[in-house]
């Protein structure tokens, strides 16, 4: 319907999008789903296409994304990055080959497809092989020099393979965070009390515009490239296909399901498979780009004020749904921690039916208003756990109600309370609470934890039901004839049962320590732990202030293992699993000198090529050397990788020594005496 005033819509609709673009570009927080800003959009540029005269210069529709954020330093593109005009259905997507098709005067030679990465589009410029610069898109022309960033993401090549190499090229990818990566780091922060991320593209976005890169670092970030922006020298191309094959032969990751397709009818085939398969991918994908492949009618065709001519995203439909929230209600995990679900009426999203949904911390809710008989917009993108997005205020009638925690567990009666500066409310009865050991059981069982096959939800309930356990350390005891007469429990299930758990006795320290459940010590922090210490007592009784000081681990961390370790349950439980013949202890690795270093400092700073800076540091750990943050007098030398930063300066107005890869590697293996003479 026609509005009745398009003008006064026009001006509407552009401050409506102006704010989502500054919350979603700028801020990292939208308040709009995709689906609920492409409407606003496709209504804006309609209504633009009806009344011409309506358009303006500053129009959403006339540009691309928002200015680059204060912070970093902009940087203008070689050539604009453009976005792409959406295709919502099949029948728009036949609609932009016809267009083409009509501007080409004849059918193009074939096209290219690829899955639309639901991340951060940026562009990495290289002279003569070399990341010189890495840049958020922006508003398209210029954007945000997020390069120390972008150079802690693994996945992009500081160095490109080969001989013909341009003399500068800039390549475009899109930045994303794996679903697993994103589910890890929202338990991380749900547990931590923190604000959670929405979903893995503002977590990418919020992290690779990190002020402190080593946080960027933290965040298993990925990337795959999609296009070549420009280029000067190096080998030519006839097809976007023929360009994508020379960018991964040159190490730049690129999506391995990309196709080529001889024609509209292989488009659509594989536009179908990828939407079936969506869920199918370690990656959050919201569509297909499908493009022109001939680089020469890619150029025939041109680009209109906003997007290529040659290139449509077709978007999958939206996986959110409405539904009423019928109660507020709270499950114990682990840790104790007491987290709030909604309970739905059933509605189909994202291809299952859903009953319930996450709404992980108290505040989380107080944030999102949510109030119990609110009509609420629950998301589910395939097996990720659905979520309440938010209420839609519009639809109250009144009769909503505010939730409160219960100030009592539901499962054990224990009084549930929340720690100052805490976000996390917790219930206080201990593994008293058969929610909490319930869920600490099967946390410490799984593959992150000792791995033990078979040993699942199902099973924990009958050991817990029949009274055969009360804390982890009772698997280790159980028998033959504690299984053999429960239904259901045959020779063969008992015996790959009993084998799976005496198999974990011999599990490495990180697991072990991964397996206690101790809050903020997940797999990662684990690693650090075990490769530091490399026996569990050492590690529980080591001091707050030796904690902090460790590379990745930070006061916060420190104080949750040493308040978890003074906790005489806690204590007993080591104890009952050493006593059942668990491994606590890592073996010494044979050949290492744990004294060649000894007395040695050193200052790490820039990119290793055989070493991560973490590994760095243990190999130096392990020789009996420290390594500082910081160059002194008494730093013994500073090893300095590609990029150094200004630690490599300060070194030499300090007269300290400074030792490239190779020198630091002869270190390691020869101790002090392959120092640089004085």
């Amino acid at each position: 319907m026609a509005p009745a005033d398009p003008a006064a819509r026009a001006v509407e609709l552009r401050s409506l999008l102006r704010h989502h673009d500054y919350r979603y570009y700028v801020l990292d927080d939208p308040e709009a789903s995709d689906a609920q800003y492409d409407a606003l959009k496709r209504e804006l540029v309609a209504l633009e296409e009806a009344h011409p005269e309506l358009i303006t210069p500053d129009s959403p529709t006339q540009r691309v994304g928002a200015p680059p954020a204060v912070q970093f330093a902009a940087v203008s593109h070689r050539e604009r990055m453009f976005s792409l005009d959406n295709a919502m259905a099949a029948e728009e997507l036949d609609a932009w080959v016809a267009r083409v098709e009509r501007a080409l005067g004849r059918p193009a030679a074939g096209f290219a497809c690829e899955p639309k990465i639901d991340g951060l589009a940026v562009s990495l410029t290289y002279e003569r092989g070399r990341l010189v610069v890495g840049a958020t898109r922006g508003d398209g022309a210029v954007g945000e020099d997020i390069t120390a960033n972008l150079r802690t993401i693994g996945a992009i090549p500081l160095a490109l393979l080969g001989d013909d190499l341009p003399e500068v090229m800039e390549v475009r990818g899109e930045v994303y965070m794996p679903l697993a990566a994103f589910e890890e780091l929202n338990r991380a922060q749900a547990e931590a009390g923190e604000r959670l991320f929405v979903n893995p593209r503002n977590a990418a976005a919020g992290a690779v515009r990190q002020k402190d890169p080593a946080i960027t670092a933290t965040r298993r970030l990925s990337i795959w490239v999609y296009q070549i922006g420009f280029q000067r020298g190096g080998p030519a191309f006839a097809g976007h296909g023929e360009s994508l094959a020379w960018l991964r032969s040159a190490g730049f990751p690129v999506n391995p399901t990309s196709r080529h397709c001889n024609d509209p009818t292989a488009v659509r085939d594989y536009v179908q498979r990828a939407e079936a398969a969506r869920h199918d991918f370690p990656y959050q994908t919201d569509g297909v780009v499908v493009k022109v492949d001939s680089l020469a009618e890619q150029r025939e065709l041109g680009f209109t004020a906003r997007s290529p001519r040659w290139a449509v995203a077709y978007k999958f439909p939206p996986e959110e749904e409405t539904t009423r929230l019928l109660a507020i209600a709270v499950n114990v995990g682990r840790t104790g921690a007491v987290t709030p679900y909604a309970v739905l009426e059933p509605v189909f999203v994202g291809g299952a039916t859903i009953t319930n949904a996450t709404l992980h911390n108290q505040d989380e809710v107080a944030r999102k208003d949510l109030r119990v008989g609110d009509t609420v917009i629950i998301r589910r993108a395939g097996e990720v756990i659905p979520e309440v997005v938010g209420p839609v205020p519009s639809l109250r009638t009144g009769a909503e109600k505010v939730w409160q925690m219960p100030e009592e567990c539901p499962f054990c009666g224990s009084p549930i309370v929340r720690r100052p500066g805490e976000a996390v409310a917790r219930c206080t009865g201990g593994f008293a609470c058969p929610s909490r050991l319930r869920e600490y059981l099967a946390h410490f069982a799984g593959r992150g934890g000792m791995d033990i096959e078979g040993l699942g939800y199902k099973t924990i309930d009958m050991l817990l039901r029949e009274g055969l356990i009360a804390d982890p350390a009772d698997l280790f005891s159980l028998g033959k004839d504690d299984l053999i007469s429960r239904e259901r429990w045959g020779e063969v299930s008992v015996g790959n049962l009993l084998a799976a758990i005496d198999g974990a006795r011999d599990r490495p320290l990180a697991r072990v320590l991964t397996a206690l459940g101790i809050p903020l010590v997940g797999g990662t922090v684990a690693r650090v732990l075990a490769r530091r210490f490399r026996r569990l007592d050492a590690v529980l009784a080591a001091s707050e202030e030796e904690l902090s000081a460790i590379d990745g681990i930070g006061p916060e961390i420190a104080g949750s293992l040493r308040a978890w370790a003074e906790d005489p349950d806690n204590r007993r439980l080591v104890a009952k699993l050493e006593a059942a013949g668990v491994r606590l202890a890592d073996p010494e690795e044979e050949g290492v000198d744990r004294s060649r270093l000894a007395g040695v400092t050193l200052v790490i700073t820039g990119t290793l090529a055989g070493f991560s800076r973490e590994q760095a540091r243990v190999a130096v750990e392990d020789r009996g050397g420290k390594v500082a943050g910081s160059v002194s007098k008494k730093t013994t030398a500073v090893v300095v990788g590609e990029s150094p930063g200004s630690k490599a300066q300060k070194a030499q107005e300090l007269g300290v020594p400074l030792l490239d890869e190779a020198a630091f590697v002869r270190l390691l293996a020869e101790g002090p005496a392959a120092l640089p003479a004085g």
